[in-house]
């Protein structure tokens, strides 16, 4: 079972930047960020083991998800944050040879961290 912890939350204003990380044990094929708010989860950014991305459009050209593979640590660099950014932040795993934009087939999830963006 791949064990997923994220660091890296905190408060921010509009306009600032954080970056998120996720230790894992071992790495899938397609890893991913996905963000809870109350009454939603929406997946944010993905990424395989090929290094193929793809984003929310609500994120996109803001977040920029990668991976280290020396350090066994999945990243999301977040810029130019929005309040809309606000919600808990969870790195999840997929268990299958491909990635799903919604969260069916992410088995292995972390624990979250928050993020909260003030206007």
């Amino acid at each position: 079972q791949v064990q997923l912890v994220e660091s890296g939350g905190g408060s921010v204003q509009a306009g600032g930047s954080l970056r998120l990380s996720c230790a894992y044990t071992y790495r899938t094929y397609c890893m991913g960020w996905f963000r809870q708010a109350p009454g939603e989860r929406e997946g944010v950014a993905y990424i395989t083991t090929g290094r193929s991305t793809a984003y929310a459009d609500s994120v996109k050209g803001r977040f920029t998800i990668s991976v280290d593979n020396a350090k066994n640590t999945l990243y999301l660099q977040m810029n130019n944050l929005i309040p809309e950014d606000t919600a808990m932040y969870h790195c999840a795993a997929h268990d299958g040879n491909f990635c799903s934009r919604g969260s069916n087939g992410y088995t292995a999830w972390g624990q979250g961290t928050q993020v909260t963006v003030s206007s």
